[in-house]
């Protein structure tokens, strides 16, 4: 078990080097293959009518005027061990994380980026926690009853859930549940302040999201269970005499959330990183909403802090689901 969490850990955190690599690429390579110079890339951040000594000011202190290598290990760098940046007439010290400065109002990205976690965290908790138990609790029951009335509604409303988008039902749930039957409210409030606020303006958003999540997990779960349970060992242990709670429980939900436990490390990272839609349209002031306006902007360090971060997040969110694996599979710990 020791060997197989250090291997993982080590393939992590390769893959996350390769990440921010690609990335860095994406934003500061592709522009100049594209015939970008590094002239016009810093125009965007001096304003209207730029004069030639302005441009090269801001290229000196963006670092538009070093090598791409260069640049790529001074953000490596100052991830792990912070960087000096020269925002003004004197030097600024960057402390470790440090994601660089916004290119448009000279704000440090981390400092910026926790402040806006705990929205995202908030709405990815409670949708996750949702979705997982309405979507493997209404699998489970859809496969012990296949064909029944409760199952063809199940898998009815699953999909639906998967065919409407995101910014159709959020939409559509503050139209009818905020603005013509205002029950619930969309203005956000920290859980620190009122937590009843908090809860009630939540809701929502939680239900919303969980909805999509929760159609798939139903559907992958029921087709994962009816699959499991025609096995050999099932009905071996059947013959055994074991409970029918036993069956189900030890024996083919175990097997069947395999499946489920791999999309759930990828949904839920991805989520945590960057729910740019469902912010967006609640108006929540979190990571998704935060990347939505540097986009808007061009603004390239909060667009990459929050990429990496998305990233980072993801895949310690599948090193996390490789442990399960060994939990739920032993076979996967010879893998």
């Amino acid at each position: 078990m020791f060997v197989y969490l250090v291997r993982r850990t080590i393939a992590a955190v390769l893959l996350l080097l390769v990440v921010s690599a690609i990335t860095f690429a994406i934003f500061f390579l592709l522009p100049r293959l594209t015939g970008t110079t590094t002239d016009s890339l810093a125009a965007q951040y001096v304003g209207r009518n730029p004069s030639p000594e302005a441009i090269a000011a801001v290229k000196k202190n963006l670092g538009f005027d070093q090598p791409l290598y260069q640049q790529y290990w001074d953000f490596i760098s100052g991830l792990v061990a912070g960087r000096e940046y020269q925002i003004g007439p004197d030097p600024t010290q960057c402390n470790f994380p440090c994601f660089g400065y916004s290119f448009k109002d000279n704000f440090e990205v981390w400092p910026q980026m926790v402040d806006r976690l705990p929205v995202t965290a908030s709405l990815a908790l409670g949708a996750a926690t949702i979705w997982l138990v309405a979507g493997v609790g209404t699998g489970i029951i859809s496969a012990l009853r296949p064909g029944s009335i409760f199952d063809r509604i199940a898998m009815g409303v699953a999909l639906a859930g998967v065919s409407l988008p995101m910014f159709f039902t959020g939409v559509l749930s503050l139209a009818v549940f905020v603005f013509h039957w205002p029950v619930f409210t969309n203005v956000y409030v920290p859980l620190t302040e009122d937590p009843v606020a908090w809860a009630q303006a939540m809701v929502l958003p939680w239900c919303t999201l969980a909805f999509l999540y929760a159609a798939l997990y139903a559907r992958l779960t029921r087709s994962g269970m009816l699959e499991t349970l025609g096995e050999d060992y099932i009905r071996t242990a059947r013959a055994k005499g074991l409970r029918e709670r036993v069956v189900i429980s030890k024996h083919g939900l175990r097997s069947a959330l395999i499946p489920v436990v791999t999309v759930f490390g990828m949904d839920f990272g991805l989520l945590l990183g960057g729910a740019v839609v469902t912010e967006t349209v609640f108006s929540y002031p979190g990571l998704g909403q935060f990347a939505y306006a540097a986009i808007q902007q061009n603004d390239l360090p909060i667009i990459l802090g929050v990429t990496l971060f998305t990233a980072a997040f993801v895949i310690v969110c599948n090193l996390i689901v490789d442990l399960v694996y060994a939990v739920i599979d032993p076979r996967v710990r010879l893998a």
